[in-house]
């Protein structure tokens, strides 16, 4: 890692805030939404990933972002690489041709989509989401567009969730980048920050 990288994932780091018992009891939310409050986290945030894709030293043809955090910065990633950008969202939100996956949740069962008109067989695909947690969202993601005859050559997230063990869930961990990545103690120990910290919502 660089020196520039290491000051950015330092900056990305420090914009993150947690949101205790939200959006239920018993859950820490990660707001990922301080970086993109911060113009100069944002710029280091796409930084990084754009860093780690000239590593990588791979043609890249469309970014896929998943709904709804990656439609934030996965359109700048396609500006910047000069390539289309396709979200995929939840069933019944997309018009046009589609192709769509059915996967499974903790509790129960949901359906994804993806227009097609892009996406053509051989097509070299950056995969973006915020978050790696229990892994069913992305895991699924990434076999639709293998479905489709595309080659998945990165999968992306600013931030993974250790103790989930969300990578047991993908169908490709040998390309896969995560930007930070946090465990319970960690969590804990950002917690005693209390500039980290938002303040319950009461309304």
């Amino acid at each position: 890692m660089t020196g520039a990288d290491a000051q950015n994932l330092d900056l990305l780091r420090s914009s993150l805030k947690l949101c205790p018992n939200f959006p239920k009891k018993g859950i820490t939310f990660i707001d990922v939404f301080g970086v993109f409050a911060n113009p100069k986290a944002h710029r280091a945030l796409i930084d990084l990933i754009l860093s780690r894709l000239k590593k990588l030293g791979t043609t890249i043809d469309a970014v896929v972002g998943l709904e709804a955090r990656g439609f934030i910065f996965g359109p700048q990633i396609a500006l910047e690489l000069q390539v289309p950008f396709v979200p995929v969202r939840k069933l019944g939100k997309l018009p046009g041709k589609v192709a769509k996956i059915d996967y499974d949740l903790e509790y129960g069962k949901d359906t994804m989509e993806i227009q097609t008109q892009v996406l053509k067989p051989g097509t070299k695909i950056l995969l973006v989401d915020d978050l790696l947690a229990t892994g069913g969202t992305l895991g699924a993601a990434q076999k639709l567009c293998v479905d489709l005859g595309c080659e998945v050559v990165e999968t992306l997230v600013i931030i993974e969730l250790l103790g989930l063990n969300g990578r047991k869930k993908l169908t490709d961990v040998n390309h896969f980048t995560t930007l930070l990545q946090f465990s319970e103690a960690d969590l804990e120990e950002i917690a005693t920050n209390s500039d980290r910290i938002h303040e319950p919502n009461h309304a």
